[in-house]
């Protein structure tokens, strides 16, 4: 069997290095899919600081089937979680951090196509370039391949993670929320004191959370700046998560 052609650091296809060549085989060994379609390979693994055509289209693809792949794989490995926990347990494993470490852990930071000024700044080690260029190659397989190619490839994954969480672990609601707006690419709220009340020694803190995107409001109270935080966020989570 002939091996593929690999898309180098440069994105051209002749005099690729043997140790370009072991980093390509490697990978596509821990992804567990050999690209038919190089180009689509090439294309996700290139940052739009470098050429074109870059991975932002690819990106765009590969956070629907994600998104899907991983919905259907919570659904059917906890069926007795209510729609609150599930939408929960998703947002753990699609938020930026998750597929960062999901990126290097299959050494993505090794082989993704940079501009000079985003190497300099240590940009192969970014979350933001890691996760979307995870996202990008998922993308890429589901039109080298299929969905279910790419679901298999989210299912071997993400399997052994699924395994090993607990979805019961506390998490503080301000946690959830940013996690839960992280998976949906939304931005991150907002948080303001509006009133404080009281003594110095026992002062009471309103701090209002603003969803700007989701266009939703709250106000949360407390002891302390951080627990009215807290508060807000859990009454804004509430809003958008009503069944919780």
């Amino acid at each position: 069997m002939t091996r593929p052609v690999l898309p180098n650091r440069i994105g051209m296809r002749s005099e690729v290095s043997k140790d370009c060549v072991l980093r390509f085989e490697e990978f596509h060994a821990n992804l567990g899919y050999v690209f038919t379609r190089t180009e689509l390979l090439r294309e996700a693994l290139t940052h739009r600081s470098h050429s074109t055509p870059h991975n932002e289209r690819l990106e765009f693809l590969g956070d629907a089937v994600l998104n899907c792949a991983i919905a259907g794989l919570i659904y059917r490995n906890f069926p007795d979680l209510p729609e609150g926990h599930l939408s929960r347990l998703r947002a753990h494993f699609v938020n930026q951090q998750a597929l960062s470490n999901m990126a290097l852990s299959l050494q993505m930071n090794r082989l993704i196509n940079l501009g000079e000024g985003e190497l300099r700044s240590g940009g192969s080690q970014r979350p933001s370039i890691l996760a979307d260029a995870f996202e990008a190659v998922l993308g890429a397989i589901y039109l080298d391949s299929s969905f279910l190619q790419a679901e298999a490839v989210v299912k071997a994954l993400y399997t052994p993670l699924l395994n090993s969480v607990d979805w019961k672990q506390s998490k503080d609601p301000k946690t959830m929320l940013q996690e839960f707006l992280q998976s949906q690419k939304l931005a991150l709220p907002e948080y303001t004191v509006i009133n404080t009340t009281g003594k110095s020694h026992k002062q009471k803190f309103q701090v209002e959370c603003v969803l700007s995107a989701l266009n939703v409001r709250t106000v949360g109270e407390g002891s302390s700046r951080r627990s009215a935080e807290q508060a807000a966020a859990e009454l804004a989570y509430g809003a958008i998560n009503p069944y919780q």
